[in-house]
């Protein structure tokens, strides 16, 4: 007879912040993945074509990554239209036989595959981290062309769809290869993006014309079918504009493979002529080490050694300007410069204001003080003139503020920094680990400093300040203007005002946000940082060009 179990089932798993983030990115990303969904998947393939994403996984090395980039372009944007998941296309980086190329593809599942403003906006950056390392591009066409409703968002500024065939023209001129396959529509202005690549291949069933049909009947009333307007074989026998043409989606990421393997390699950047043999990194779950929230103290020290080959880290004036710790390493066999927020709390030696021996300070992590301020500008040069890539770690909250600081010419000392970061000329790789508020975003090379890859943590934060500070800001100026007006309110309306505020500012500094509007490229889990790490070295590294490094007038 069969014994009843009498065991104690099995307790559930401890749910902490970090476990519950990472679960929410992984359903988040399966919910931009789904792109239009189901129901337009299926259209796709009942026309006998892929998804984007299919298309990708065909044409990238077998059993090697995708580095996709801007996933979450446009998340919760344009609910009023239905939405556009990942800005209705797909970027990143993919190796094609054995090589690092940029993919840039047309999600046809949203909006058949429509440039909204932040599609042409997702496009162009993934077209800069291609010219600036001068990655090779395929473009997967598959795209009705722009979203008319919002044509006057999407059309005609510097950094609108124009700026996509300027940067097609800028690459063709600096060498860098660009294969186009259409795959389905492509008209329009859209057109000229893939007649300007160095190579056109082009799919039976697929369009390629300035004006759809119904639109050349409406403008000279001329009736023409799509396939004598602007077929593959019209475009193949007839004009001329089409290289190769296939049957179908398979046959045309055959052939670009096979094109690709041809293509001749580039010299490597400088300093990755000094790459040695990758050791491993110590392992460690960088999610122990690093709290969720930002309340947990860490020295930095830990984490740069969990991220770098053998945990070998040579640090540049470890007793100076301690908030900041800055040093030499190798990752992926690559060297490397790390500028990190140390994130401990720190007993300060100042020099004696009239008595005997030293004096102290406490300072807080996450503070940029002068001292560091100093160190990091100077470090910043010795990187460059090393030819070695800067790593910007940040968990920020800002400068010092107050008397004493200003007194030590934080100001002055800032601009330093910021204007090291700046001209600084070898590549710049920036992950975000928790806050990044205010001009400590500029001293640790936010977004505006051109970053070639800028990662995100779910936990990071991103704002001129932090919540609670910009809510009771925000609140006082509300206030400020209901007296004006004669409005006194009471404690209950207080606490809504404020509990407004502080949601919506909540809302703005998660990093969806964020990397909606493309001021990240990627969130990625934190155990992932390292591997992503010396995968974007391998990228910056196809660039050999590197400018003279030069300041211009430098404070001191």
């Amino acid at each position: 007879m069969t014994q009843p179990d009498t065991s104690a089932p099995p307790a559930p798993p401890i749910q902490t912040p970090w476990a519950d983030a990472l679960a929410r990115l992984d359903t988040d990303r399966a919910r931009v993945h789904a792109g239009g969904g189901a129901k337009a998947q299926q259209r796709q393939h009942d026309k006998n074509r892929l998804t984007a994403r299919e298309r990708i996984r065909q044409l990238i090395d077998d059993q090697t990554p995708f580095d996709e980039l801007m996933t979450f372009a446009g998340w919760e944007m344009y609910q009023d239209v239905g939405g556009c998941p990942s800005g209705g296309t797909v970027t990143g980086i993919g190796q094609i036989q054995g090589r690092p190329w940029m993919i840039i593809a047309n999600d046809a599942t949203v909006k058949a595959g429509a440039f909204f403003p932040i599609t042409a906006k997702k496009v162009i950056r993934a077209q800069t981290i291609a010219l600036e390392n001068h990655l090779p591009v395929v473009y997967l066409v598959d795209s009705a062309g722009v979203y008319l409703p919002m044509q006057d968002e999407i059309f005609p500024d510097q950094d609108d769809f124009g700026r996509v065939f300027y940067l097609n023209a800028r690459m063709s001129a600096r060498g860098i290869p660009q294969i186009a396959a259409i795959m389905g529509n492509c008209v329009a202005g859209g057109a000229y993006l893939p007649v300007m690549c160095d190579t056109l291949i082009m799919t039976e069933g697929s369009g390629l014309y300035l004006a759809g049909p119904a639109l050349v009947k409406a403008a000279i009333g001329q009736v023409v079918d799509s396939e004598d307007l602007g077929g593959a074989s019209m475009h193949a026998s007839i004009a001329g504009t089409v290289d190769y043409k296939e049957p179908d989606d398979a046959a045309a990421l055959k052939r670009i493979r096979a094109l690709a393997d041809l293509y001749a390699q580039g010299d490597p950047a400088p300093f990755a002529r000094r790459r040695r043999e990758t050791l491993p990194a110590p392992e460690r779950n960088l999610t122990d080490l690093v709290g969720f929230d930002g309340s947990k103290t860490y020295d930095v020290r830990d984490l740069i050694t969990a991220l770098v080959d053998g945990g070998e880290f040579h640090e540049f004036k470890p007793e100076y300007g301690e908030t900041l710790v800055c040093g030499f390493a190798r990752a992926g066999g690559y060297p490397v410069a790390f500028v990190a927020n140390q994130r401990t709390v720190i007993k300060k030696k100042l020099k004696s204001g009239g008595e005997p021996g030293l004096r102290t300070r406490i300072e807080v992590g996450g503070v940029i003080y002068g001292d560091s301020a100093d160190k990091a500008a100077r470090f910043i040069m010795d990187a460059n003139q090393a030819g070695v890539p800067l790593v910007f770690l940040s968990d920020v909250t800002g400068f010092m503020v107050g008397r004493d600081s200003e007194q030590e010419g934080i100001i002055r000392r800032g601009a330093k920094l910021v204007n090291a970061v700046s001209n600084s000329v070898v590549p710049k790789i920036t992950i975000i680990t928790g806050g990044s508020f205010g001009a400590g975003n500029y001293a640790m090379n936010g977004k505006a400093y051109a970053p070639r890859f800028l990662f995100a943590w779910p936990s990071a934060k991103y704002a001129v300040m932090s919540g609670n500070a910009a809510a009771k800001t925000l609140l006082d100026i509300q206030l400020a203007a209901l007296k004006r007006s004669g409005h006194q309110p009471d404690d209950e309306e207080l606490q809504r005002l404020y509990d407004e505020v502080k949601s919506k500012y909540d809302t703005e500094l998660d990093p969806r946000y964020a990397a909606a509007r493309l001021w990240v490229d990627e969130i990625i889990p934190p155990n992932d940082t390292r591997d992503r790490l010396i995968r974007a070295l391998e990228a910056c590294a196809q660039n050999p060009h590197q400018d003279e490094f030069r300041v211009g007038v430098f404070q001191v």
